[in-house]
């Protein structure tokens, strides 16, 4: 279930990035999480539960930085291949599992990461062959995904598993008016529609219901590690399904990120990459 949930992520993705000639990446962005929320809440129906304790801050802080996380990722996209974006924005969530830590064999997993990036930032040769912008907005989009976590973990505490609803919801709220004033009236065009649900569907309805089951049935590291192997995944879609391709050197740099995103899953005493991956 966690591996299909992960391939169709990345399908979702892909399709989303079909749609950038049509209504741009703010405009993809307001499809996913406007219909991502729309079926949420018409499936959870979250108004039907209530409870005494409420962390607000919590919540609201968790769906707006899921909603600037999405933006700025599919801004990512339109410059630089999915593969390396998705590698670049898993810096986020390694900084997190690695803050604070003092054992070498993390220092092992930091320097791959280093190592990593040090071949894909647009450097000397590679200066023409990566946008410095995307870069940066795929690094964006992973310190999105650490705050993604950071405050998941606490709205979850708070309002189970109606969390991902509602932090969706509010994600949309501030999406939808980006594509709005970018994208205009093309977002009502009844020919996107059915990519629009797709990319929804594709991108948070089909796999935050997966990895919800997978987690109830997975130990947290196997979780973690298994999900490590996203930026190779989203490499091979972008290859497949937009015809985009990496040099010798990318691939290296994604399988040594890949490689440090495992060795920190394995060794941290707590993961913490168990939230739903929402770009």
């Amino acid at each position: 279930m966690l591996l299909i949930s992960m391939v169709s992520y990345q399908c979702g993705a892909s399709l989303a990035k079909h749609l950038f000639p049509q209504v741009g990446a703010l405009g993809a962005t307001a499809y996913r999480l406007g219909f991502s929320a729309l079926i949420l809440l018409l499936w959870r129906r979250p108004w039907r539960r209530s409870g005494g304790q409420r962390d607000w801050r919590a919540l609201w802080g968790y769906g707006l930085s899921m909603g600037a996380m999405n933006m700025v990722f599919y801004m990512s996209l339109r410059t630089i291949p999915l593969g390396i974006a998705v590698a670049l924005e898993f810096t986020g969530p390694l900084a997190l599992a690695l803050f604070g830590s003092r054992r070498l064999l993390d220092f092992v997993w930091v320097a791959l990461v280093v190592v990593g990036l040090g071949m894909l930032l647009p450097l000397r040769e590679q200066a023409q062959a990566l946008d410095p912008v995307g870069v940066m907005y795929a690094l964006a989009a992973g310190v999105g995904w650490a705050l993604y976590i950071v405050l998941g973990q606490k709205a979850g505490a708070a309002y189970g598993a109606d969390a991902v609803t509602l932090g969706t919801s509010i994600g949309a709220l501030l999406a939808i008016p980006f594509g709005v004033v970018h994208a205009g009236s093309a977002l009502l065009s009844p020919a996107l529609l059915p990519y629009a649900l797709g990319v929804a569907v594709l991108s948070s309805a089909l796999p935050y219901s997966l990895e919800m089951v997978a987690l109830t049935r997975l130990p947290a590291r196997t979780f973690s590690t298994l999900l490590s192997v996203e930026p190779a995944i989203a490499a091979v879609a972008g290859v497949a399904l937009l015809g985009e391709q990496l040099s010798l050197l990318q691939w290296l740099a994604i399988v040594t990120i890949i490689v440090a995103a495992a060795g920190t899953a394995l060794s941290v005493r707590q993961p913490v990459l168990t939230e739903p991956l929402a770009n």
